[in-house]
């Protein structure tokens, strides 16, 4: 695994879990290779709505309305504003941090 992600990670979570980020980077395999799919864009409904819906609904399990995980998506996307660019990897890792999800990936 890049250390790349690892050390994006800990701009935000400096005690961030290894083998968390690590299972990040394999659930997401391939799509790293594309500059494109290896950032998120806030901008994007549809892009945030795939985050909801293949993230926090599917991988991660989550039950609660769209509202609610649309609002923990928006935190997210606040806490990253300074980024222009935002490593998926980094934002995955920052929701399943807020969703109480980090030891459920390692």
């Amino acid at each position: 695994m890049s250390t790349e992600y690892m050390t994006d990670v800990k701009r935000y979570a400096p005690a961030a879990d290894e083998k968390a980020i690590a299972g990040i980077v394999k659930h997401l395999g391939i799509a790293l290779r594309s500059k494109d799919a290896s950032l998120v864009s806030c901008s994007s409904k549809d892009e945030l709505a795939r985050v909801r819906d293949s993230w926090l609904k599917k991988k991660l399990g989550m039950g609660d309305d769209d509202k609610a995980l649309d609002a923990m998506i928006a935190e997210v996307c606040a806490q990253m504003k300074g980024d222009k660019q935002k490593h998926r990897v980094t934002f995955y890792y920052l929701l399943a941090e807020k969703a109480g999800k980090v030891t459920a990936l390692a």
